[in-house]
């Protein structure tokens, strides 16, 4: 008996999060993002019944949509330029927003992935980065959603010009 309640409790607490997931993805939904003035955008989030925003109040030098996460439902992904407390400089990062229940929230507020980041694009699942190194050269690596942010997969090309560099980025996109 008590065997059988705490599978029954491990079942719920355990299935809920699928469970909201689940019933987030049964509506339509769609991301946009409106410029309001130089360094003030709107990501919206329109859903079947719900239409949110979020205010981002940074440059955007990219915004695409894909299912970052592998959950089924589809995510904002959003360049931004900024600095950050340990990175003090302006530069290139990614916030990741989700769709909860027709709301959008953080999923991840990136403040950094390998080098220096230059652009982004969301392709087979993977965030397909064009960063530049200390000494100048590029690369292009890949990235997958892992738990708590991104973690490496593999660079596609390393040590290369830019041209190089750009001809790879843009490959299959």
């Amino acid at each position: 008996m008590i065997k059988r309640l705490l599978g029954l409790i491990l079942g719920v607490f355990f299935m809920a999060p699928y469970a909201i997931s689940q019933e987030a993805n049964l509506e339509t939904a769609s991301y946009s993002l409106e410029q309001q003035n130089d360094s003030l955008y709107v990501l919206t989030l329109t859903t079947d019944s719900i239409t949110d925003h979020w205010r981002i109040e940074y440059p955007v030098y990219r915004f695409c949509v894909g299912d970052v996460d592998g959950d089924g439902s589809e995510d904002a992904l959003v360049g931004v330029v900024k600095s950050t407390r340990y990175f003090p400089e302006e530069g290139n990062r990614i916030f990741i927003f989700k769709n909860f229940r027709g709301w959008i929230r953080p999923l991840w507020m990136g403040s950094k992935l390998g080098g220096i980041l230059d652009d982004f694009r969301f392709v087979d699942g993977k965030i397909r980065s064009l960063e530049r190194t200390t000494d100048g050269k590029y690369v292009v690596a890949e990235y997958r959603w892992a738990h708590f942010g991104m973690s490496f997969e593999q660079f596609l090309v390393k040590n290369v010009d830019q041209q190089t560099a750009l001809d790879i980025f843009e490959k299959n996109n």
